[in-house]
Parts: C-alpha cells; sequence; structure tokens
C-alpha cells in the first residue's frame, strides 16, 4: 500500500492546528468535488485522498500514530505493530540444508526489540490469543479480525431557504449517485448522519457513517440566531408618526405589521413563530423581530416644505 502524505495532500504544515485543518479540507473539497469536475477522472480519487487525510489529522489519536509511524502507517493499523513482521528469518531451528539460508528462533531479546518491550508471551498472547500457548505448542493462524469501516465527513453548504424548507443533496459515491435528505432546521455545525455509506468494513465488518456537516450561507435578507430570525423594514415618516401598516417578509410570505403612533427609528417588533423550524421539533418555530427603519422624505414639494416649516413653528 502506496504512503500517502496526509498533510501534503491537504496542503498544511505538520504544525497545523485542528482550524486550519478543517479550513484547508473545506476549501480543496469545494475545489476538488466531483461534482464540480463531471469531466476530470481523477476528481473523485482526489475527493477521496483528501477525505482520507481529513479523517485521519482531525482526529487526535489517530493523528498522533500517524506522526509516531510516518510510512508504517498502513501497516500498524493492520498488524498492530511498527513495521509489520516478517517470519522468513524465524521459520527453523538452526542447522537448515547446507548451502540453504540459515534460520532461528526469535529471542526474547529480539522480540523486545521488534515489538517495544513485548515479552515473548505477550507478543504471541497479542498475535494469536492465549490459546497458542508457548513456544512448544502449535500455534493456529491469527483471524482476520472484523473491523468498522471508518466514518467520512462531508462539508454541504446549505442557503437561509434551503435550511426552512428542508433540501436533498445529490452526491457521487463509489460511482453511484447517493441522494441524502437535509432536514428543517439545519444551522452551521449540524451533521446529517446518513448510515453505512462510509468506508467499508474490513474483515465483513459493518461500513462507517457518512456525516453531511453543514455550513450556513449568509442571507441578505435576514439574521440568524438560534432560531430567531432578524430583519429591518423601511416605514414612511408619516406612517411613523401618524400610524399605519408596514410590510414585513418573512420565510414563508409577507405580511402586514401594524405600526403604532409615534413610532421611534430603532423601534423592534417581534412577531412570534415566524422564525426557523425547531431542528428536533420542526413543527415548532423561532421568532422573528424587525427593526424598524424611518423613511425621510426627499425632493419636498413647496407645499410638503411648508408643511414641515409649519410644524417646526409649532414644536
Amino acid at each position: 500500500m502506496d504512503y500517502k502524505d496526509y498533510y501534503d495532500i491537504l496542503g498544511v504544515p505538520k504544525d497545523a492546528d485542528a482550524k486550519t485543518i478543517k479550513k484547508a479540507f473545506r476549501k480543496q473539497a469545494r475545489e476538488h468535488h466531483p461534482d464540480v469536475n463531471p469531466d476530470d477522472p481523477q476528481a473523485e480519487e482526489r475527493f477521496k485522498d483528501l477525505s482520507e487525510a481529513y479523517e485521519v489529522l482531525s482526529d487526535p489519536e489517530k493523528r498522533a500514530k500517524y506522526d509516531r509511524f510516518g510510512r508504517e502507517w498502513q501497516r500498524y493499523q493492520q498488524t498492530g505493530a511498527p513495521g509489520g513482521f516478517d517470519w522468513g528469518q524465524w521459520a527453523q531451528a538452526p542447522g537448515g540444508q547446507p548451502g540453504g539460508p540459515q534460520y532461528r528462533y526469535a529471542t526474547e531479546e529480539d522480540l523486545e526489540g521488534m515489538f517495544g518491550g513485548a515479552g515473548f508471551s505477550d507478543f504471541f498472547e497479542t498475535l494469536f490469543g492465549r490459546s497458542a500457548g508457548g513456544m512448544g505448542g502449535r500455534a493456529r493462524a491469527p483471524q482476520p479480525r472484523a473491523e468498522r469501516g471508518r466514518d467520512i465527513r462531508h462539508p454541504v453548504q446549505v442557503t437561509l431557504p434551503e435550511a426552512y424548507h428542508g433540501t436533498k443533496r445529490l452526491l457521487n459515491k463509489d460511482g453511484r449517485r447517493l441522494e441524502v435528505t437535509i432536514p428543517r432546521g439545519v444551522k452551521t455545525g449540524s451533521k446529517v448522519r446518513v448510515r453505512g455509506e462510509g468506508a467499508q468494513g474490513l474483515s465483513g465488518g459493518p461500513d462507517g457513517d457518512l456525516f453531511l456537516e453543514v455550513e450556513l450561507l449568509p442571507d441578505d435578507r435576514f439574521e440568524r440566531k438560534g432560531d430567531d430570525l432578524y430583519t429591518e423594514i423601511e416605514v414612511p415618516l408619516t406612517t411613523a408618526v401618524l400610524g399605519g401598516e408596514a410590510r414585513v417578509p418573512t420565510m414563508s410570505g409577507a405580511v402586514q405589521l401594524t405600526v403604532p403612533p409615534e413610532t421611534q427609528n430603532g423601534k423592534r417588533f417581534r412577531l412570534g413563530g415566524k422564525g426557523m423550524p425547531k431542528l428536533k421539533s420542526p413543527d415548532e418555530h423561532g421568532d422573528l423581530y424587525a427593526t424598524v427603519r424611518v423613511k425621510i422624505p426627499t425632493g419636498l414639494t413647496d407645499d410638503q416644505r411648508e408643511l414641515f416649516e409649519r410644524l417646526r413653528e409649532l414644536s
């Protein structure tokens, strides 16, 4: 198995912190995603390498093992010991056929040198289990252990209307199209889990899961805080002074707001239940807060200016 330099794949230094690694992954994942490069046959392979690199470097325990064993990382994952193990040099007792290779048994010191201080019996128990006995017994061949496949994380960007109504994403996984439903109410940091769509399990183990990591895109009409939304409405000066109605946009369509007389600039009104659906209870909603911005008239006629002069005199 070829060695992969995960730091080089993500384009980060070896002392990069978790935030830098995550940012680099998101940037390159968007650039090399197979859906963005449908005519590039290498895009899927590059994206797999990026996902694999992020999976290891974003996990402190896996990253520590990777940093420690370097090129022996894949062997370590398979055998549990750095460098693997060559049975050839320990296969026969001294005194082989003339002219042939000479072999010997491993001593306890040899085992300690190869396996970081593990004793003779500890070594065989690690490989074969306690039933293997000592050197005098016939050890059974080690059976591959079923291992669960690793989870895969995939960034996905969602607009505010998509987060409000719910949406779907089509992904390309192993040459097939995978449709994933993104529920109502997601926000930045939400994770959408798709069971069994991660990396394939080993030796009959279950497959890992796929996690879509949501990033909510900015909206030019609303600001989101938790499940509440904030917006601004423009109110004519006459309406602010005398009272009236103002149009307020919401995620489900505009509504009319009653503006009381003498409403001040910056006054905030709460529209209950007009915010975002709650992720765990999508039938419940947050609130919408509308802040008044009084519009000062321009291009006054002579009659209008005279009225304002009169108003100033009365004030």
